[in-house]
């Protein structure tokens, strides 16, 4: 009896380094076609820190500390817990945000899911926006990242659009993908290397789609980025500073996010065709 298992069911094999075209092609066509199964046609992607909580996790945090007394070795811990609950106000505003858009991308007439709210699957503002379009009864992307430090997926992402990938490049590859806007809430070095990735892609007319990037919370930003010394040294052209918008309250967000994906994915002159989901005309 041949005991010899095939190369493909080989587990042992697919984790050698011969193994690895396969592990990539694996992580580009499992998720295509779970996105055509559960027809989703695009996306809007939500970016931001991790480290955001909910305000009334933040509330409750600064609750606990306050039981605890006033103690001098604890002052710095109580304004730490201050400060996650000012900036809970950005975990609050991509929930509604994300709440927003998607009840009103189900009032649309498609035979597919339209401008799906997308993050990367973990707590913080991927969790806050995965939540507020679960809240708006929609479906929901979660494309995770396997990291052996890391938590795990947040709760609120829809059954079978949570995605678990290996590789960066190809979880970059599905967040650019299906995209047809971005918005970018403050964080971290995560979050910015995606950010500059889009607006890469962008800015090099490596999508063939038009794709709007808004960044949330214009104080944060301008404090973080100062993109005029690259203007002035010739570094970037003026033109680069267009790619991007400010907002700063989830109404205002709504409102260019609409207008945006209206004239440019919904007017009958405007319309893409797409066979199917996932196969939207894009070079990425």
């Amino acid at each position: 009896m041949n005991n010899q298992p095939l190369a493909y069911l080989n587990h042992e094999f697919l984790e050698t380094e011969e193994g690895r075209p396969m592990r990539i092609l694996s992580e580009y066509l499992e998720p295509l076609g779970r996105f055509r199964r559960e027809k989703i046609q695009d996306t809007v992607v939500f970016f931001g820190s991790a480290r955001v909580a909910s305000r009334e996790r933040a509330e409750r945090g600064l609750v606990a500390l306050a039981r605890q007394g006033a103690e001098p070795a604890g002052e710095a811990l109580v304004a730490q817990a201050q400060r996650a609950l000012d900036w809970s106000r950005y975990y609050e505003d991509a929930r509604t945000l994300a709440r927003l858009l998607t009840a009103w991308t189900r009032t649309l007439e498609c035979p597919y899911h339209r401008f799906v709210v997308c993050s990367g699957g973990g707590p913080g503002i991927m969790e806050a926006a995965n939540r507020g379009a679960h809240e708006a009864g929609g479906k929901t992307i979660g494309l995770n990242i396997r990291l052996p430090f890391e938590q795990g997926p947040n709760p609120y992402i829809s059954k079978n659009l949570h995605f678990e990938f290996h590789y960066f490049f190809m979880r970059k590859f599905w967040f650019a993908y299906l995209a047809k806007a971005l918005v970018v809430f403050p964080g971290g070095f995560g979050t910015m290397d995606e950010m500059f990735e889009i607006l890469t892609l962008v800015q090099t007319e490596k999508l063939s789609k038009t794709i709007q990037v808004l960044l949330y919370g214009r104080e944060y930003w301008e404090r973080v980025l100062h993109f005029e010394p690259m203007v002035e040294a010739g570094a970037a052209s003026p033109r680069d500073l267009d790619l991007f918008t400010y907002v700063d309250s989830p109404q205002q967000a709504f409102d260019s996010l609409k207008t945006h994906l209206v004239e440019t994915c919904l007017e009958p002159s405007s319309v893409e065709e797409a066979k199917a989901p996932g196969l939207a005309k894009t070079r990425v």
